[in-house]
């Protein structure tokens, strides 16, 4: 008689859903520097000065850092 081993399948199933999360995560992260880096330069070197920010903060500020 023979059997079948199921341990191996869903811990895949669970890596595979490990993989998709951490992609998802990334496009979003990736999605709202996008954002924050094009309402940042969408405002005049005026309005970036009223908010503590030169030109050249913004893409560390959409980056977070």
């Amino acid at each position: 008689m023979s059997a079948v081993e199921m341990s191996h399948s869903r811990a895949a199933a669970g890596g595979l859903g490990q993989v998709f999360a951490r992609v998802t995560a990334m496009v979003a992260a990736w999605n709202d520097a996008r954002i924050t880096r094009r309402e940042l330069h969408r405002l005049t070197d005026r309005e970036l000065t009223d908010i503590g920010l030169t030109r050249g903060d913004i893409e560390r500020v959409a980056r977070g850092l």
